[in-house]
């Protein structure tokens, strides 16, 4: 019955990449003006995907077992490894492959409407189509060597949907930044694979995360070395800071593009991380770097995006934050609260590109608003212990306690600063006692949802992650009460920030801000005197520019 049960799991994840390749490959061969046939396959095709997806995840979790499947391997020299078709079943496969399927098929449903009229439309579904497949082989891939190659795909192909405006400068600026450090980040990753190949003699994850468990001595200077090229590979992939300037102008591809992103592209960082999780979490170093790496983003783009007027741009700018809270978790070792945030933000944050322009009509449309005052210091003191006790109290009930995960002691700390602005800003909006005790309510069903999620992703992930790694020493300590400092600090800053705009010294600060801390400028520069827009397009001379 089992056997039974993994075929057909096995036979209907198989099918998530071909079908979607199969759209893409087709519509690269039909002429421009064959847009009603490729939109209506495009969202056929992706919502099968979806349905195929989905239930395997359900079959999956009635009585599936994690699993390997290789149909043709070839040995690499030196006994390295092997280069393989393979496709690797397990509970992170599944959940990542619905997730990516699902936001690919709304993508492709929202186009058919936001691109009408288009005529390169049919351009556009072709490479979105082999961008999604590309993804989806990276997420299903079971070897190592085959997920570096999905990962360069994924990237090759998203470069043409990046410069679907050819004629908007901006747009190509980006995609060039982009082209370069996505090679810088492929060649890391192709480095680090080799060396693990190398080292365990098997680039298979299945067989490196049972080799990595019954490790029981430090990690080997190659693997060492594999795990800082991670770290690289991972922050460069998200965007962090200071190389976050072109996620911020991809602003000016078409919207569906930017929902896209959030579909295993920009967070495929942190699934990286996630994959090579039986690695980074015996390297104590590299995983403390990955955890300043986010931090530094976290507090760099979680003061910029106060400042921003475009909201395509706000939204880029919390998602260079958030990219850097999942590479933060990885980096505490918190896998499995990781994926929770990577699925969070993909559906969230792809929505909300989607319905940007809702958003923007909601802020142009007259309204009354209440007159808005400042929290006293007795009211921050209330607001503060009742998040801290609700914290604690809530966290306690779930098990969970500093002896027993003490880097989730630093995400309490982060949920109480998120559950203070929210009652904070109850009592900004100079609204009655009913509404504060609404807000309260409203915050304690967020703590227990948020304890809630991760027992049940904790338990959903067991048998794919490795254990919870134990803080020890004193500089990870550090690292953690640093964590809760800047989280601290973040929401002080934010609430004070409109006393202080009548400050010369604050207006000049916000300047800055408003301008990214101006650390794009340089790599801008340099790529626009290395690599200039050539005179003559061809999808500009096409549309008559």
């Amino acid at each position: 019955m089992t056997a039974n049960l993994n075929l057909i799991i096995s036979i209907l994840i198989a099918c998530v990449p071909i079908l979607i390749l199969g759209v893409g490959l087709l519509g690269s061969v039909l002429s421009p003006g064959q847009t009603r046939m490729i939109a209506g396959l495009s969202s056929a095709a992706s919502g099968l995907v979806f349905v195929c997806s989905a239930l395997a995840a359900i079959l999956y979790g009635v009585g599936g077992t994690p699993q390997t499947i290789t149909p043709y391997s070839y040995p690499l020299p030196g006994n390295a490894g092997e280069l393989a078709l393979s496709i690797y079943i397990n509970p992170v496969t599944l959940m990542m492959l619905s997730l990516v399927s699902f936001v690919g098929f709304v993508v492709s449903r929202f186009s058919k409407n936001y691109l009408g009229g288009e005529e390169n439309q049919v351009r556009f579904y072709t490479w979105l189509n082999l961008t999604l497949a590309s993804i989806l082989t990276m997420i299903v891939s079971g070897n190592m060597l085959m997920f570096a190659f999905g990962w360069i795909s994924t990237s090759l192909c998203l470069h043409h949907l990046l410069v679907f405006y050819p004629e908007r400068p901006g747009a190509v600026l980006a995609a060039r930044k982009k082209w370069i450090i996505s090679r810088v980040a492929e060649t890391s990753l192709l480095i680090a694979v080799l060396l693990i190949g190398s080292t365990l003699h098997s680039m298979q994850f299945e067989t490196v995360f049972h080799l990595m468990a019954a490790k029981s001595a430090g990690l080997p200077f190659s693997l060492q070395l594999a795990s800082w090229l991670i770290v690289l590979t991972a922050a460069l992939k998200t965007a962090q800071f200071p190389l976050q300037g072109w996620l911020i102008q991809v602003m000016e591809a078409p919207t569906p593009v930017s929902a896209l992103l959030h579909a295993g592209i920009v967070n495929a960082g942190a699934f990286l991380v996630v994959r090579m999780s039986p690695i980074m979490s015996q390297s104590i170093s590299a995983s403390s770097a990955l955890a300043m790496i986010g931090l530094l983003t976290i507090a760099a783009a979680g003061l910029v995006m106060l400042t921003q007027t475009s909201l395509k741009v706000y939204l880029a700018w919390t998602t260079t934050a958030q990219m850097g809270f999942m590479l933060l978790e990885c980096g505490l070792g918190l896998y499995s609260l990781a994926m929770l945030h990577l699925v969070g933000h993909s559906l969230y944050k792809a929505h909300a590109f989607l319905s940007s322009g809702s958003g923007v009509d909601v802020f142009r449309a007259p309204a009354v608003r209440p007159a808005q005052s400042t929290p006293t210091i007795g009211q921050w003191i209330v607001v503060s212990a009742f998040a801290v006790l609700v914290t604690i109290g809530i966290g306690t009930v779930f098990g969970l306690t500093p002896e027993h995960q003490p880097a989730l002691l630093a995400l309490g700390v982060i949920l109480g600063v998120a559950m203070t602005q929210l009652l904070l800003g109850s009592f900004k909006a100079g609204m009655g006692a009913a509404f504060i005790a609404r807000a309260a309510v409203l915050s304690a069903l967020v703590c227990t949802a948020y304890f809630s999620l991760h027992a049940a992703f904790h338990f959903m992930l067991a048998t794919s992650l490795p254990a919870v790694r134990l803080i020890s020493g004193p500089d990870q300590f550090v690292l953690v009460g640093l964590v809760m400092m800047v989280f601290v600090s973040i929401l002080l800053i934010q609430q004070s920030l409109p006393k202080w705009m009548g400050n010369p010294f604050s207006r000049k600060v916000h300047v800055y801000l408003y301008n990214g801390l101006y650390v794009d400028i340089p790599f801008s520069r340099l790529v626009s005197r290395i690599w200039r827009t050539p005179a003559h397009n061809p999808y500009t001379q096409a549309k008559g520019v």
